[in-house]
Order: C-alpha cells, then structure tokens, then sequence
C-alpha cells in the first residue's frame, strides 16, 4: 500500500530529515585520511543516542543481508556501491567514500546518502560524484503532483545516459514514513508517462547510484556490502522527498 500524509504529518517529519541532513554534513567536514570506518560508526552511534533517535540499520535484516546489520552508518568506499558494512579500515587519500543514513525520529524516518572524496579527488571521481547528484536534482525535479515514478526514474537514467554510465536496476528508491522501506519502488531506470501517479502527500527516498564501469554488482565476504563486478569506483546520491502540490518538498537538504 503507497501512504500519502497530510501536510501537517509532512512536517512533522521535518526534524528526522534535519537531523540526517546535519551529520552527513558533519561527517562530510571531519573525515580525513586516517579516519577508520568504525569511528564514523561510533560518531553516528552517539549521535543518534543524544537525539533520542533511533537507527533503522542496527536491527536491519531483509532477505539480501547475511545478518542483521548491526551498525549505525553504511559505509561504502571507492569499488563498494551499497550497503558497506562498517569495518576496521582506515581511509587514505584520494579514496571515494559513500555514506547513507536512514534514521527514525519521533517515530518518522529520513534516509539520505552522499559521497565524496577524502583527501584530494581524482578528475574522474569529482565527474562520476557529480553525475548522481546532477541525477538526483533531475529526478526531484520530475517530481511533481500529476506526474508519473517513470518521469522520475528516466531523469534518473538519463543523466546517466548523458554521462556514458550504465545503470543498474536491481536497487532502487522507496517510500518513506514510519519504516525505511516502503511502496512504492523508486526504480533508477523508467519510461516518461508510465507507472504509478504522483500525488501530494507521497514522500519517497530517490537514490541514483553509478559504477563507472559496469552495472552488475557482487556481493563481498561480509554478506552486506555491494561491490561493482569490475573494480570500478562508485558514487550515490539521495534525499528524502514529498511531493507536494507545487516542487517537491526535500526534506534531507542540508540547512
């Protein structure tokens, strides 16, 4: 069933996609090379405590993970495209690191995921980072009350196509409200004037994600994280959204 909230429900919702919006851009501003993963998992942990939130990753086991997962933050670095599961690593320079972070506040949550580089940025990595977010702003913008999840999804696609990136579509986005993972799918890849009919009071993560180099994934030793085939480096972009009667309302904006 795909849940659409009242505008009062909407803005309650507001404070869950503040707090995730402020520490991606904490952690954005404190990693450096050195940084151990499991650092930025505790930095989460305590904030998430202080705010009296909850974490939607801890007890998270759906049928593609080995386990539960058992951390606060997913951190996924260079050929790692989703799910990477905090680890004993330190980062160095020039490496590409993701973070996304879905958390519950005051019983809403706000899913939301970044990626930059630690340290100096190669020319290709800034270009392939740029590409998911240029994807992601087109995809919000597509967003609008009457249209339809195929107009989002082929913006999605389309950057992509203009970039020369594949796409893969096995993950996507999804809806959004009292769980993580609602309907409907939020596809990366779709056709203009097909699939289910925005309306206001739909809110939905949208979360474009490229692999330089290829569209399969595999799946690393630890049972969680998801690596590109080929080696290649990897980026990803979302926000929490709702659609409203005018532009959709981005909830995980940074303030």
């Amino acid at each position: 069933m795909v849940d659409l909230h009242h505008p009062r429900t909407i803005e309650q919702m507001r404070p869950a996609g503040e707090f995730v919006a402020g520490v991606l851009a904490e952690l954005r501003e404190s990693v450096r090379p050195g940084t151990n993963l499991l650092e930025i998992d505790a930095r989460v942990e305590e904030l998430v405590r202080r705010r009296g939130a909850v974490s939607c990753y801890v007890d998270y086991h759906p049928s593609f993970g080995a386990s539960p997962f058992g951390h606060y933050i997913c951190t996924s670095v260079n050929d790692a495209a989703l799910h990477g599961l905090p680890h004993d690593h330190a980062l160095v320079d020039g490496d590409l690191l993701t973070l996304d972070l879905a958390v519950s506040v005051d019983g809403w949550v706000a899913d939301s995921a970044i990626t930059f580089g630690v340290g100096s940025v190669a020319p290709e990595d800034a270009r392939l980072v740029r590409a998911t977010e240029e994807a992601l702003e087109a995809a919000i913008g597509s967003a609008r009350s009457g249209r339809r999840m195929g107009d989002v999804s082929a913006a999605i696609a389309e950057v992509a196509a203009s970039y020369g990136l594949p796409v893969n579509g096995q993950f996507g986005g999804h809806g959004v409200g009292r769980t993580m993972h609602q309907e409907p799918h939020v596809p990366n890849v779709g056709e203009r004037g097909r699939g289910l009919t925005l309306r206001p009071g739909l809110v939905i993560a949208i979360e474009p994600w490229f692999m330089a180099g290829t569209d399969e994934l595999v799946v690393d030793d630890d049972g969680w994280t998801l690596r590109s085939a080929d080696g290649s480096r990897s980026s990803h972009s979302e926000h929490t959204i709702a659609v409203t009667r005018g532009e959709a309302l981005v909830l995980t904006r940074p303030g």
